[in-house]
């Protein structure tokens, strides 16, 4: 790996850039090897990158934690990792809020937060992403009531292309606020964010069999009976587990089977969706089969609220996940449903993530301005190995795109700017700040380039 050291505009630190560096996301799905590799400490350090890649005409991206299933983050020109301005800055228990260098894993913030008896209201399935990271790709978890995490956010600093830096909020700059609330990675560098905070607080969980008929008819009350409801749908079949999620005073316990729910189950399944691979027709039976073995039960627990939004992803795989509105669930469920038994050979791996969110103000937020359900599909990679997927996305987008759907940031998609054009009415507004803050597109890649050319 050989190293670089470029002098800054005014001679004065060094930027230690790397050469060699190969970068792969969690999934091993996507993967680049930029120019250049950089590891910054401080606000400086990341204006002296920025002022190299003016300098020799280079893009830059800044990367996370890798689990983005696209190549949001990829690029051939410099990559900044901001793993080394990871620290939490400031603490307000008055308010209930900190403020962190955009850096810092939220499976890192989770314990500091817990020492000041506080806790974020929402949180995604992975805790090994940068707090930068997830508000920028619209990370979202679910509940009606509550909205994607970037909701959270009270204030962000941003360094633009020039080293300028922007601190952003409601009553400072708030356009490029809501803009930079989900930034895409292409507005300029996020440094600091101010997350609004809740008191530490514990869930109660219960799951439970049902089935796709049931969930969809009493959608409505299902979605208030229960703070953080989800359900899992399991394709070429009926069966559901649908999973409610609430605040509790109860100590920390659970009704589960850990031995073989965690440890034999999914090593079974592993192997026998390997052997899928040779034998696709398996996959409905593989699904019915695991709905019986692991979710025709009831089962409940009770953690501290971080230790049960997240778990652990167990396998690889590729993701797709669209919001819709609200309203639109149930059409495409059961659009879904038909399109996978219309076409014996179009085959689904378990489970459909189904997934409720409030509206937002957020410009290129997939709930901006409309309560939203999102549906995740999933295609695992049994031991690293690819399985035929192409005619299901196929599928699903174009059900998902006649619903006005919209595509999550952080996932793979086919959309153009044609799309997003209908999608986003606040698209040309997202547009022109980007142009304003990073007119020479230093932070533009080929992911980027198909959202806005």
């Amino acid at each position: 790996m050989g190293v670089l050291d470029g002098a800054g505009p005014a001679g004065g630190l060094l930027v230690h850039g790397y050469k060699g560096v190969r970068f792969q996301n969690w999934a091993q799905t996507y993967s680049c090897n930029p120019e250049m590799y950089f590891q910054p400490s401080s606000p400086e350090e990341v204006r002296e990158v920025l002022a190299l890649a003016r300098q020799q005409k280079k893009r830059v991206k800044v990367v996370g934690g890798g689990h983005s299933p696209s190549d949001i983050a990829c690029t051939d020109g410099f990559m900044i990792h901001l793993g080394r301005m990871n620290r939490l800055l400031q603490v307000d228990l008055e308010k209930k809020q900190v403020t962190v260098e955009a850096g810092i894993l939220l499976a890192d913030l989770h314990p500091e937060l817990d020492k000041h008896g506080l806790a974020l209201s929402n949180l995604g399935a992975v805790s090994d992403v940068t707090v930068g990271g997830v508000i920028g790709s619209g990370t979202h978890n679910t509940g009606i009531t509550h909205g994607i995490l970037s909701t959270q956010v009270v204030a962000l600093t941003l360094m633009t292309a020039n080293g300028t830096i922007l601190e952003c909020s409601e009553s400072n700059q708030e356009d490029v606020f809501q803009a930079a609330r989900v930034h895409l990675g292409c507005l300029g560098v996020i440094l600091t964010v101010t997350l609004q905070c809740v008191p530490r607080f514990h869930l109660h969980e219960v799951s439970f069999p049902s089935t796709l008929g049931e969930v969809l008819d009493h959608l409505d009350e299902h979605l208030h009976k229960s703070e953080y409801f989800r359900f899992l749908w399991f394709p070429h079949s009926d069966h559901v587990s649908v999973i409610y999620q609430d605040h509790t005073q109860k100590a920390p316990f659970s009704s589960s089977s850990w031995f073989w729910d965690y440890a034999i189950g999914y090593y079974v399944l592993e192997f026998l969706l390997w052997v899928s691979t040779f034998v696709p027709g398996l996959v409905g039976w593989i699904n019915r089969v695991f709905f019986w073995l692991l979710f025709s039960r009831t089962k409940e627990s009770c953690q501290v609220s971080h230790r049960m939004f997240t778990y652990e992803c167990r396998f690889r795989q590729h993701v797709q996940d669209w919001a819709v509105p609200r309203e639109k669930t149930k059409q495409v469920l059961l659009d879904l449903k038909a399109a996978l038994e219309a076409q014996p050979k179009l085959v689904a791996h378990f489970p459909v993530e189904v997934r409720f969110t409030r509206a937002d103000n957020i410009l290129m937020s997939p709930c901006f301005q409309r309560d939203s359900c999102y549906l995740n599909i999933i295609m695992y990679r049994p031991y690293g190995k690819d399985v035929p997927r192409l005619d299901y996305w196929l599928t699903y987008e174009t059900i998902m795109k006649k619903a006005g759907g919209r595509p999550h940031w952080a996932k793979a998609h086919n959309c153009t700017r044609k799309d997003f054009e209908k999608m986003y009415p606040a698209f040309p507004k997202f547009c022109a700040i980007r142009d304003k803050l990073d007119p020479a597109g230093m932070f533009l890649n080929a992911y980027l380039e198909k959202v806005f050319y």
